[in-house]
């Protein structure tokens, strides 16, 4: 028996009008982004080796008109980038659809990414993507102590796993119909 998506109906929607958020909100997710970058660099003496080698260098990082600079510190972290400063790599995430970029991240796959700059800082922003993790569960453990942490990880994990499976599912079912 064939499950079906019951989110199928959005492949039909028109494209949404293009809504933007106020700049104020904006640089405020961007901050706290950054925050949480710099957090998971401090758990990885080797990322931050590497990147602070690229100390000063901007990466411009672009997902439709959604753009966020940053740069390298000294200290082996990221800052947000002046917004004159000239990138010297430009990531650009080229799906458009919302919906297929999370059906792509929820699946395990990497964005199609248009890499367009210095090939040792899109080599060392790869490395970074492939090898730095945040451990959540040993974050939560601070708060909440190790055995309720390593729980509500596992619950997690296990749901991911479902939702991946539901999305691997969901997509074979949509491409089979889609083939005469």
């Amino acid at each position: 028996m064939a499950t079906q998506s019951p989110f199928l109906f959005l492949q039909d929607l028109p494209p949404l009008p293009h809504l933007s958020p106020p700049t104020w909100a904006l640089e405020e997710v961007q901050r706290r982004i950054v925050l949480l970058f710099n957090h998971v660099l401090l758990q990885e003496g080797e990322a931050r080796r590497r990147l602070a080698k690229q100390k000063g260098r901007v990466v411009l990082v672009q997902w439709r008109s959604l753009t966020m600079k940053l740069m390298a510190t000294p200290a082996g972290l990221l800052d947000q980038a002046d917004g004159q400063a000239q990138p010297d790599l430009m990531l650009t995430i080229a799906e458009e659809s919302p919906f297929a970029l999370a059906q792509a991240v929820l699946s395990g796959n990497k964005p199609v990414v248009r890499i367009e700059g210095d090939v040792q800082l899109a080599a060392e922003v790869n490395w970074m993507v492939d090898h730095v993790r945040w451990d959540l569960e040993e974050d939560l453990s601070r708060v909440i102590g190790d055995i309720p942490a390593h729980t509500l990880a596992q619950a997690a994990r296990n749901a991911v796993v479902a939702l991946r499976q539901f999305v691997d599912k969901v997509a074979h079912v949509a491409s089979s119909k889609a083939q005469p």
